[in-house]
């Protein structure tokens, strides 16, 4: 019986560096992607330099009952797969209620039901967020889930919905599962290498945008969590081979962040030598991102990502320390990699296949 690993959420940035590393880590495995039909050319494409022979595209859809697949195919992947790894979401911080609802939680239901279909399953590593704590404050611990919270926008309450469901499946003789939980992912460490400027690099495309002096953005008392990519592919990969992370949730975040007021300082720093010197309130910056104009000086940046620069929140990393450390595996901390980073937006800052849609 062949050992297939169902992915989703391929050919995205994650999945393409992820399943290299499952595939070396399991000689006998073949990883089975499935993908949205729109997306299937790219998909094989991409399935042809990284996987080595030993990626299976398959069209289907998770927000469709039994995955979109027909009867035959579903019935032989869940008698094949020996692992899911369920990546695939909307990550849009502005993304209307209903797709979310649709995507994040319809889907993740599905991939659950398929999950309890599979007879021999061994490990089900589902990719949540660290922002399911939504708008509480203060240490959130990696087992903590529902405390009441409110959420700043509808990828969060979304992705927490989810993660319930997955939790749900978790009971005794449930879904063997490993949930972890990424901060704001950011270029690889090493070479600075992302998908997409966006995020924490709205930072530096309003220092490209703006010649004179630089606003101070973001609060001194907030901590800005970002965690570069080669960790949290290296984390997913050891975590979801490890049996003492069975039934256990793992906060994949920096566990020393800085201040959001001295990532934008940091950023600035190495993108040009300039030290932000204007003082300009918050709320005034959050009203003023309603105007195109603005938010075209500040290089794009959305309303949206604004709060995440000033909600003062820490994540428990317990966990995290004991299954990865003894892998050998800690996150870099930010200083250590912020120069990779700034050199790869400096090369591709004017390539329009990285510039947020």
């Amino acid at each position: 019986m062949p050992r297939s690993i169902l992915f989703t959420g391929f050919p995205g940035f994650i999945g393409a560096r992820l399943i290299p590393r499952l595939l070396g880590g399991d000689p006998e495995a073949r990883v089975v992607a499935l993908v949205e039909p729109r997306m299937e050319a790219r998909a094989r494409e991409l399935a042809a330099e990284v996987g080595g022979g030993r990626v299976d595209v398959q069209p289907g859809d998770i927000t469709r009952e039994r995955l979109g697949l027909d009867a035959a195919t579903y019935d032989r992947l869940a008698a094949e797969t020996v692992e899911v790894f369920h990546l695939a979401a909307i990550y849009d911080l502005a993304v209307p209620a209903a797709l979310a609802e649709r995507v994040n939680v319809t889907g993740t239901g599905n991939v659950v039901d398929f999950c309890r279909a599979c007879t021999r399953l061994e490990r089900h590593l589902y990719v949540s967020t660290a922002y399911v704590a939504g708008t509480r404050s203060g240490l959130v611990l990696e087992e903590d889930l529902a405390a009441g919270q409110g959420f700043k926008n509808h990828y969060e309450s979304t992705k927490f919905a989810a993660e319930v469901l997955v939790r749900s499946s978790m009971g005794f003789d449930g879904v063997p599962t490993t949930i972890v939980r990424p901060a704001i992912v950011v270029g690889d460490s090493r070479t600075g290498e992302t998908a997409k400027f966006d995020g924490p690099y709205y930072i530096l495309r309003t220092a490209a945008a703006i010649p004179g002096p630089m606003p101070q953005l973001g609060n001194a008392d907030a901590l800005f969590n970002v965690v570069p990519i080669d960790f949290v592919v290296e984390a997913m990969a050891v975590a979801a081979r490890d049996e003492t992370a069975l039934g256990r949730t793992l906060h994949l975040v920096d566990p020393e962040p800085l201040p959001s007021a001295e990532v934008v300082s940091l950023l600035v720093r190495e993108y040009d030598g300039r030290t932000p010197s204007i003082r300009v309130p918050s709320g005034l910056v959050d009203r003023a991102l309603r105007y195109t104009p603005v938010r075209a000086l500040m290089g794009g940046t959305p309303r949206e990502s604004l709060v995440y620069m000033n909600h003062p929140v820490r994540f428990d990393v317990s966990n995290a320390n004991e299954i990865l450390g003894r892998h050998g595996l800690r996150c870099p901390r930010l200083p250590e990699y912020a120069g990779n980073l700034v050199s790869f937006f400096r090369a591709h800052e004017d390539d329009p296949a990285l510039r947020p849609a």
